[in-house]
């Protein structure tokens, strides 16, 4: 993971070596089931595209765990 948040601070002129956190926020209201469901669909896909694991039920601190039928680290309130 050093190599990404190293590769992620030089991208921005504003660091001197590596970047963890997301510098900008863009906040939207989530009007609609279907918009909840897209945003959480592109939460639990993030360590997959990161290529961490190959399904987002497989990360152990995702919610996805629990959506998939299995136990997550925390407990969740379900989107219906």
């Amino acid at each position: 993971m050093i190599w990404m948040m190293e590769r992620a601070g030089k991208k921005n002129k504003h660091n001197k070596g590596f970047q963890f956190w997301q510098q900008d926020n863009h906040p939207i209201q989530l009007e609609t089931n279907e918009m909840m469901q897209q945003k959480l669909d592109y939460i639990h896909n993030n360590p997959v595209e990161a290529g961490f694991v190959d399904s987002p039920e497989d990360y152990l601190y995702s919610s996805a765990r629990d959506y998939a039928g299995d136990k997550g680290l925390i407990e969740i309130s379900f989107i219906e």
